[in-house]
């Protein structure tokens, strides 16, 4: 968890921009604009939830399953848990 913290504050700034591309989808919504424009706001929001999740995830494999001290066990627990995340998120 080492790596969120050190990152916290550029993380943090990533969720607030995708709280926003929301925000302009639900404004979009209510003001009745067209499907191409709300389709564009989606997409916006999809690439920068991927972003958040990629920084994220390269940062976790670095900390976690990249670490030279772990034992065979450690290391599979964590590409378990790693595979667990990912097949969810890939739903």
């Amino acid at each position: 968890m080492a790596h969120i913290e050190k990152n916290k504050q550029a993380l943090l700034t990533r969720v607030k921009k995708i709280r926003g591309q929301t925000n302009a989808i639900e404004k979009s919504l209510v003001e009745s604009s067209g499907c191409l424009e709300v389709l564009q706001q989606v997409s916006a929001i999809k690439g920068a939830v991927n972003g958040l999740m990629n920084v994220i995830l390269e940062d976790h494999i670095r900390e976690h399953v990249g670490k030279n001290d772990l034992t065979n066990d450690e290391r599979n627990h964590e590409v378990n848990e790693l595979v667990r995340i990912l097949k969810s998120y890939l739903k």
